[in-house]
């Protein structure tokens, strides 16, 4: 949104999944549980809004925010505990001038239809607010090498504040879920659907799924963004983080039956509590952000985000770069709904076995 509708003393609007089509990548040949080496949180430190895609090539694909807001960068490892440590390349850097050059936010990595793509938040130079969602591609099959092509800003219906796409796939159609301000309405961003017609292109109608409506969203900021999709026991599950990017960040959920028309009124349900919260005995706070994956063993899901180790926070939020990316075993309850639990403590994590991680 415009700088009009931003309290200048707090820069105001607030940035921010790994999606089904990822997760319906992961190849059916899965490695051994007892030859893997237990990751350990944070995974990747000063890394918010973390993405994680396992690629036919059994290997981990990671991008994320750099707390400097200028680059995008990328890594690899055949193991979720290997990204701690993994070369890190940068793939792009924000323009000098123009419409990229500033606020490079919460960037995602897809492979559709035989390309890489990614999608990520930009502003204006001489006006940092101005975040709009661009996309880039590349047609290489290893990401790392080739050309990332600018492919352009993602139009949505609105030129607005917008950021945090997301794409998934579902009964041969493929989707966008992001995070806008729309016009007229009393929230920074709401979470917004629609089918494409390419992987930088939508088409059809731009439903809202989810505005900041509840005490729990609405805190500091009226913030719903960051969605990420995660298909399950005949149902979609779509969560989404609310409020400001300090220790009030949290993530909803909204649910939806697969066979319904996602794109109708009333497919998706919408939990009236927030699913993920800071908690003060493991001492994690703001975790929110978040993507998708499964472990080595090709079936056990794993949880991805971000959080910070205090909730204490000097000035702005957003200038604070201690928001490390963290992971941990996403569990099922009986009824088949996912069971977030609790962000888990500093320290090793386990993925796959029996008990809490």
């Amino acid at each position: 949104m415009s700088r009009d509708h931003i309290p200048a003393t707090r820069r105001g609007v607030l940035k921010g999944a790994l999606a089904l089509g990822a997760v319906a990548a992961v190849p059916a040949v899965a490695t051994p549980a007892h030859a893997v080496a237990a990751p350990a949180n944070p995974l990747v430190r000063h890394r918010a809004d973390p993405h994680i895609h396992r690629h036919t090539d059994r290997r981990y694909y990671f991008t994320a925010t750099s707390p400097e807001y200028d680059r995008i960068i990328l890594r690899r490892s055949r193991t979720l505990a290997g990204l701690a440590t993994a070369e890190e390349s940068v793939i792009w850097r924000r323009h000098t001038t123009g419409d990229m050059a500033a606020h490079i936010w919460a960037p995602e990595i897809h492979h559709i239809d035989g390309a890489w793509y990614i999608y990520f938040a930009a502003a204006p130079a001489d006006d940092v607010w101005k975040i709009r969602i661009w996309v880039l591609e590349n047609r290489n099959a290893d990401p790392f090498e080739g050309t990332w092509t600018e492919k352009g800003q993602l139009t949505t219906a609105w030129e607005t504040f917008s950021l945090d796409a997301t794409t998934f796939t579902h009964r041969g159609s493929r989707y966008l879920a992001w995070a806008q301000h729309e016009p007229g309405i009393d929230h920074n961003t709401g979470v917004f659907l629609s089918r494409m017609a390419n992987p930088w292109t939508l088409t059809g109608p731009q439903v809202r799924l989810t505005t900041p409506e509840y005490d729990w969203e609405r805190i500091g900021f009226k913030v719903n963004e960051g969605p990420a999709v995660i298909r399950r026991n005949g149902r979609l599950f779509m969560t989404y983080s609310a409020s400001a990017t300090d220790a009030n960040y949290c993530m909803g959920l909204l649910t939806a039956d697969e066979d319904a028309d996602l794109l109708a009124p009333g497919a998706w349900a919408k939990s009236p509590v927030p699913v993920f919260t800071s908690n003060d005995t493991t001492r994690q706070y703001g975790p929110g952000h978040n993507s998708f994956t499964v472990a080595e063993d090709g079936r056990t899901d794993v949880l991805v985000y971000h959080a910070r180790q205090y909730k204490e926070i000097s000035g702005d939020p957003l200038h604070d770069p201690n928001r490390h990316t963290r992971i941990q075993r996403l569990r099922w309850k009986p009824d088949g709904t996912p069971d977030f639990g609790v962000p888990v403590a500093d320290g090793p994590v386990r993925l796959v076995g029996k008990g809490r991680p």
